[in-house]
C-alpha cells in the first residue's frame, strides 16, 4: 500500500518573474528576426536566463560577447543591461544596423550620470564589478569619471577628486536594504553628495524583494527560479535568508531542486527573478505536486502594470 503524499503549503510570491524591461528586450529580438530574418546578432545574453537565450537561439539569434564578433551586414541588438557609449559608436562607424534593447530604467541611470557629469560632478556608482549593467553605466563617461563601490567598506577607501563635487547612481538590480546602508555611508563621508531624483533600483527589483520578505518568515524553505548570473535573482536568495527563511536556494529549473535538503518541510515559497519565464515557475510547482499534496497560496504585495514600447524601427516593420 502506497503512502499518501505529505501535505505542503506552497506560497507563490507575487510579483515574480518577467519585468517590463525583460519582456521588451525579448520582444525586440523576436521582432528583429521577423523583420530581418535570421541570423540576428545579440551582444551579450539579451537577459540572464539560459532557457530564454536558448529559445531565441533556436529561432535564429546568435549571441556574442563583443561587437567585433558580428558581421557588418547583419543587425545587432544590445542587451537589456545596457552598453558603454563606445559600443553604439563602433556600430555606427561600421554602418551596422543596431537596435538598443537597454531597459529604459537603466537608460534613465545613464542619463542621470551624463547630467551630473555635465554639471561638473564626479560619479560614484554602487554596483557589482564586472556586471554588464555596471560596465555599461560606467562606460557612459570617460575613464575615471565613475568610481565603483560595492560595499560599505569600499566607501571608506574611495579616492575622489573633490568631496564637495560628487553624485551617486546605483545598479538597478541591487538589494534595497544593502544599498541603503551604502548610501548612508556615502552621505556620512561626503555630506554634499547628490543622489538620484528618483531611486535607481528599479520597481521590479524592489517589488520582488518585498514579496520575498512577505513569504520568507512563514516558509520552511524558499526557491528562487533564476539564473546564477542574474543579479536580481541572487539578491532574492539573500533577501529571503535575511528575512528569516531557514533555507533559500536558486534553481534554474525543476531538475536543479535538491530534494534531500527539503526533507521534512511543511511549507515552501516560490518566486522568480525578473528574467525567468513563468513556464519555469510552473515546472517547479508541478515537481512539488508530483511529490506532495500541495495547497497553493498566492501572496501578492504589489500589482505591476508597467509596459515599455519597443524601438520605432521595429514598430514600423
Amino acid at each position: 500500500m502506497t503512502e499518501a503524499p505529505l501535505p505542503l503549503t506552497l506560497y507563490l510570491a507575487a510579483p515574480r518573474g518577467f519585468c517590463a524591461g525583460v519582456d521588451r528586450a525579448i520582444k525586440i529580438v523576436e521582432m528583429a528576426l521577423e523583420k530581418w530574418g535570421a541570423p540576428v546578432y545579440v551582444r551579450h545574453e539579451i537577459v540572464h536566463n539560459k532557457f530564454v537565450v536558448d529559445s531565441l537561439r533556436d529561432k535564429g539569434a546568435v549571441f556574442v560577447e563583443e561587437l567585433e564578433e558580428c558581421p557588418d551586414d547583419r543587425p545587432v541588438i544590445f542587451s537589456a543591461h545596457g552598453v558603454p557609449k563606445s559600443v553604439p559608436a563602433a556600430a555606427e562607424a561600421r554602418e551596422m544596423i543596431y537596435v538598443d534593447a537597454t531597459c529604459p530604467l537603466v537608460s534613465k541611470v545613464h542619463i542621470e550620470a551624463q547630467r551630473h557629469a555635465e554639471a561638473g560632478l564626479q560619479m560614484i556608482m554602487i554596483g557589482h564589478k564586472g556586471h554588464p549593467e555596471t560596465i555599461g553605466t560606467m562606460g557612459q563617461l570617460p575613464e575615471g569619471e565613475v568610481l565603483l563601490v560595492e560595499t560599505v567598506a569600499d566607501v571608506a577607501h574611495v579616492a575622489v577628486r573633490d568631496p564637495a563635487r560628487l553624485a551617486f547612481v546605483t545598479q538597478t538590480t541591487l538589494s534595497v536594504d544593502d544599498t541603503k546602508d551604502i548610501v548612508a555611508a556615502l552621505e556620512a563621508r561626503f555630506p554634499a553628495i547628490v543622489g538620484p531624483h528618483k531611486e535607481d533600483i528599479c520597481y521590479a527589483t524592489t517589488n520582488r524583494q518585498e514579496a520575498v520578505k512577505a513569504v520568507a518568515p512563514k516558509s520552511d524553505a524558499l526557491l528562487v527560479v533564476g539564473a546564477p548570473n542574474s543579479s536580481n535573482s541572487r539578491r532574492l536568495v539573500e533577501v529571503a535568508a535575511k528575512a528569516g527563511c531557514p533555507y533559500a536556494q536558486l534553481v534554474q529549473r525543476a531538475g536543479d531542486i535538491d530534494w534531500r535538503a527539503l526533507e521534512g518541510i511543511r511549507s515552501i515559497a516560490i518566486t522568480a527573478g525578473a528574467s525567468a519565464p513563468e513556464l519555469l515557475v510552473n515546472e517547479v510547482i508541478d515537481a512539488f505536486r508530483a511529490r506532495y499534496d500541495v495547497t497553493v497560496e498566492l501572496v501578492e504585495t504589489a500589482v505591476e502594470r508597467v509596459e515599455f514600447k519597443v524601438p520605432r524601427v521595429l514598430r514600423s516593420a
